[in-house]
């Protein structure tokens, strides 16, 4: 590979890493041609599989200020490369891996945080991020439910006090 070929690459990988808000590292060794289609599938749009090479990678993670994979750059490496949300493009590599003994779950980063395999795999444990506003709405739609509960109550015993001293009084001209 030429050294303008490999400038190339390195500026390639940068800006990956760059416009990325999230990344796992791989290793595939022994997947075929085929297996590596069906995962990237898997990912869908929000990510981008490429096969790295170690050395350039290492380079262009250094240039975009990320350091969650110095020392793990060893072996065939691919990144995914996460331009949606994280937690989906975890869960498709974790069920890749757990269908698929080969691909190996090296690490990741995520808003510059470093991830370990257990990051990642906690990662994928997470509900997706629609998943989560729903619960939130729903929590907040019960609680504004309850405050309004909590202003109707004086005015709901006012009314009821007044209803029964309108009763007893009825009550007491009658008799």
């Amino acid at each position: 590979m030429a050294t303008s070929e490999k400038a190339a690459a390195v500026a390639e990988l940068t800006e990956l890493f760059r416009n990325s808000a999230a990344a796992v590292l791989t290793e595939y060794r022994g997947l075929t041609v085929d297996e590596l289609k069906q995962l990237r599938r898997s990912l869908g749009e929000n990510a981008t599989y490429a096969v790295v090479k170690n050395t350039l990678t290492d380079i262009a993670a250094k240039e975009a200020g990320i350091d969650a994979f110095e020392g793990k750059m060893s072996g065939p490496s691919a990144i995914a490369f996460v331009s949606g949300d994280p937690v989906d493009v975890a869960k498709a590599v974790r069920d890749f891996a757990k269908d698929h003994d080969k691909l190996i779950i090296k690490g990741g980063y995520m808003d510059g945080q470093t991830l370990d395999v257990d990051g990642v795999k906690k990662l994928a444990d997470l509900e997706s991020r629609e998943v989560l506003l729903a619960k939130l709405a729903g929590a907040m739609k019960g609680n504004l439910s309850k405050a309004a509960a909590l202003f109707q109550a004086p005015l709901s015993k006012t009314v009821r006090t007044v209803e029964a001293l309108r009763v007893r009084n009825e009550e007491s001209a009658a008799a």
